[in-house]
C-alpha cells in the first residue's frame, strides 16, 4: 500500500448501490466499503470474478459514477465531477468511424483548443511512436484490431493524463496480438511511468504487466480480499516472463486466493441465467 504522500488515486470506503427498476424498491450493492490506493507511477491490475464490480470501481475513479458513500481523491484533491487527470481506455473500440486514425488521435487536443499546427505535429509524433506513421489516413474499418488499439492508446496518451484507467482493453484481441499490445503498453508506460489501473479477467496478463495485483471478491458488495506485490524485474517481455519460476509461483498464490470467489461468481451467473430462462 503506497504512503499518502505518493498517492495518485485514492478510493476511500467506496460503496455503490443501485436501485433495481420495477423491483419493488429493491437495491443491489455492487461495491461495498472498498478502499484502494494507487501510488504515483504504479501499475496496478484488478482481477476478480465476472460481474464482481471491477468496471464499477473504474467508473467511480473516472468520475463517471458517483459512489453511494465514500470518497475519491485524485493527486490529493477531492474528485468533483469528471476526473480530468485521467485517461480512460474502454474494452470496446471508441474510435469515431468517420474520422481517420490521425483525426481520432487529434480529437482530444482539438477539443482543448490547441493550435492546429501543434495538434497535427503531436498527432504525427504519436502515430510514429505506435508504429502507424504511414497509416494515419486510414479509417478504423481499414485497420486491424491491434492497429485500432494502438490508435486508442495514442488518443489517450496524447493528452498526457497522469492516471490511466484501462477496462479490459485487449480482451477482444487474439492471443498473439494481445501479447504484442501488452508489450507495446509496457514500453509506452515505461517512458514516463504514469499511474495505471488495469482491469482484466486474465490473471496471467495482470501478473505480466503489473507492480501489484488486487483481487476482488465475488459480488454483491465486492471488496478487495488480497493484494500481491509483483516482484518480477523490469523491463519485461510478457511472453518470456510467463516462463520464469517466480511468475509461476505468483500465479499459484494469486489463483489460490481468488479460486473460491471465481466459483462463487460462476454459480451466481448460472442461477441468474436459470431465473431468466
Amino acid at each position: 500500500m503506497p504512503n499518502q504522500a505518493g498517492v495518485a488515486l485514492a478510493l476511500d470506503s467506496i460503496t455503490v448501490t443501485f436501485s433495481a427498476r420495477g423491483a419493488g424498491g429493491r437495491t443491489y450493492t455492487a461495491v461495498g466499503d472498498t478502499t484502494l490506493k494507487i501510488a504515483t507511477g504504479e501499475f496496478v491490475s484488478i482481477v476478480g470474478p465476472t460481474g464482481c464490480g471491477k468496471s464499477t470501481l473504474l467508473n467511480v475513479a473516472a468520475g463517471l459514477l458517483e459512489p453511494s458513500s465514500g470518497s475519491v481523491r485524485v493527486l490529493g484533491a477531492p474528485l468533483a465531477g469528471l476526473n480530468r487527470d485521467a485517461g480512460y481506455m474502454f474494452q470496446a473500440d471508441a474510435l469515431l468511424p468517420w474520422l481517420s486514425a490521425r483525426a481520432n488521435v487529434e480529437l482530444g487536443l482539438k477539443y482543448r483548443g490547441v493550435a492546429a499546427a501543434e495538434v497535427h505535429e503531436r498527432a504525427q509524433q504519436w502515430l510514429g511512436r505506435i508504429g502507424l506513421a504511414a497509416h494515419g489516413e486510414r479509417y478504423p474499418h481499414q485497420l486491424s484490431g491491434g492497429m485500432k488499439k494502438r490508435v486508442a492508446l495514442a488518443q489517450m496518451l496524447i493528452l498526457d493524463p497522469k492516471i490511466l484507467l484501462m477496462d479490459e482493453p485487449f480482451s477482444a484481441l487474439d492471443i498473439q496480438t494481445r501479447q504484442l499490445m501488452e508489450n507495446e503498453l509496457l514500453e509506452l508506460w515505461s517512458a514516463d511511468r504514469k499511474s495505471v489501473v488495469f482491469i482484466t479477467h486474465d490473471l496471467e496478463e495482470a501478473i505480466a504487466l503489473s507492480d501489484r495485483v488486487v483481487v476482488l471478491s465475488a459480488g454483491p458488495a465486492t471488496r478487495p480480499i488480497g493484494e500481491f506485490v509483483i516482484d518480477l524485474p523490469r523491463p519485461r517481455d510478457v511472453n518470456e516472463i510467463r516462463l520464469t519460476p517466480r511468475f509461476v509461483e505468483l500465479h499459484t498464490q494469486i489463483w489460490h486466493a481468488m479460486k473460491d470467489e471465481v466459483l462463487k461468481g460462476y454459480a451466481q451467473t448460472q442461477r441468474a441465467d436459470a431465473e431468466h430462462a
